[in-house]
């Protein structure tokens, strides 16, 4: 899928209080292209990942995916192409907390008239982060990092154009958060386009492209310096933990650990 954002702004009013959340953002994202965008928290990320996921419109300026500008989709349209075409990877992660592993993931394609096929394309994804042994637990039996994955699973399963994810790696360990970045990274071969939001810049190793938003404007940043064999580590960058201590970041009780 291809994305453009032409001179976007956004600001949020409240009473009298206007909040600059993005600033004249210029940004073109090739089908197939793996783009992070990094930068401290309160930068915008989260606002421009909403922008490009049809979950928000810009105050001024210009959003096109494949060529149409979103403002002119209704409200229908905008549904069924966030349904069809997009995978959301959010934070809190979204899961049904009375449905399992299995069933979140295959929740986007609950309607499709294959279930069998359906329920094996969430195993596959499954086992592809490292949860094959997951299936029928619940939300509440699953570590942060666990629940973390499972949303990953979800945004996969209806084979989207394109794939936005909101610090994918931020609950997980060294060796989870690299198996998890390669399944990202390899949906990209079928012309996926991923873009990642992260202030973790080990994530940004793994991209084609790596921009750095600060204070709501675009600039672009040294991916070289961020590849995964240029000798930094985890530890070194940020956000993941160390190898061995898999999802006890924010390990939740009732939940084993892999």
């Amino acid at each position: 899928m291809l994305i453009t954002a032409e001179n976007v702004t956004k600001r949020f009013t409240g009473g009298a209080d206007t909040v600059q959340a993005l600033e004249s953002v210029d940004l073109a994202i090739e089908a197939g292209e793996f783009v992070t965008i990094v930068g401290p928290s309160g930068s915008g990320k989260s606002t421009l990942l909403n922008l490009l996921g049809l979950l928000d419109t810009p105050t001024t300026g210009t959003v096109t995916l494949n060529g149409t500008d979103v403002e002119s989709y209704s409200d229908r349209e905008r549904t069924s192409v966030r349904k069809e075409a997009i995978g959301f990877v959010f934070q809190s992660y979204g899961l049904i907390p009375t449905l399992t592993a299995l069933e979140n993931v295959a929740v986007p394609r609950m309607l499709e008239p294959n279930p069998s096929a359906t329920e094996e394309r969430a195993a596959d994804l499954l086992a592809a982060v490292g949860l094959g042994d997951r299936l029928d637990h619940y939300p509440d039996e699953l570590s942060g990092g666990q629940k973390q994955r499972v949303a990953i699973g979800r945004a996969m399963v209806n084979e989207p154009d394109l794939i936005l994810a909101d610090e994918p790696t931020g609950n997980l360990d060294r060796d989870t958060g690299e198996r998890v970045l390669s399944t990202l990274l390899e949906s990209t071969d079928d012309d996926v386009t991923v873009v990642a939001v992260t202030h973790d810049e080990y994530v940004a190793g793994f991209s084609d492209r790596v921009l750095n938003l600060v204070d709501g404007r675009l600039q672009p940043a040294d991916a070289d310096a961020m590849r995964p064999d240029s000798g930094g580590s985890h530890a070194d960058v940020g956000g993941m933990a160390p190898a061995g201590d898999a999802d006890s970041v924010d390990a939740e009780a009732g939940g084993e650990q892999q």
